[in-house]
C-alpha cells in the first residue's frame, strides 16, 4: 500500500544540517526502499517553494522525480472543501493542502506520514489514516 509523505516529514529529511535519529525519517527511508511512496502536485510545490538557489531548486526537483504524481480529480477537490467545510463548523483549521491530503486519503485509502499534529484534530471528524513509524 502507497502512503502520502507530508511535506514536514520530507521537510525533516531534507534538512542540510546533521540530522538526528528522527523515527519519521527512518521511516521515509524505509517507504522510499519499499516503493511505497506517494507524493502529490501541492506537497511537490510546497517542497520546492522557498529555495533560494537555482541549483538547489534544479537538484531536489531531480530527485523528487523518483516519485510520481497522483493524477488528481475533481471530486478530490469536492471532498478536500466538504472536509473544510466540517472543520470550520468544529472550529478546526488546516490548510487547503491538508485538506485536499485528508481528502485523498480517505477516497483512496491511502495513510498519511505526518508530523503534523492537525491531522490527530482532522481524524475526529472525518476518515483519515495516519501511517505511524514502525518501531
Amino acid at each position: 500500500m502507497k502512503i502520502i509523505v507530508d511535506t514536514c516529514v520530507w521537510s525533516l529529511a531534507l534538512r542540510r544540517k546533521n540530522v538526528e535519529h528522527n523515527p519519521y525519517i527512518d521511516e521515509l527511508r524505509n517507504l522510499i526502499e519499499e516503493i511505497r511512496v506517494q507524493l502529490i502536485g501541492p506537497i511537490r510545490q510546497e517542497l520546492l517553494s522557498g529555495i533560494k538557489s537555482k541549483k538547489q531548486f534544479n537538484l531536489l526537483k531531480l530527485h523528487l522525480e523518483a516519485f510520481g504524481d497522483i493524477d488528481l480529480e475533481a471530486k478530490d477537490y469536492e471532498l478536500a472543501a466538504e472536509f473544510f467545510n466540517a472543520a470550520r463548523k468544529k472550529g478546526i483549521q488546516g490548510s487547503n493542502t491538508d485538506f485536499l491530503i485528508c481528502a485523498i486519503s480517505s477516497r483512496r485509502g491511502m495513510p498519511i506520514l505526518t508530523t503534523d499534529k492537525d491531522f490527530s484534530n482532522f481524524q475526529s471528524i472525518f476518515p483519515v489514516i495516519l501511517h505511524a513509524p514502525r518501531t
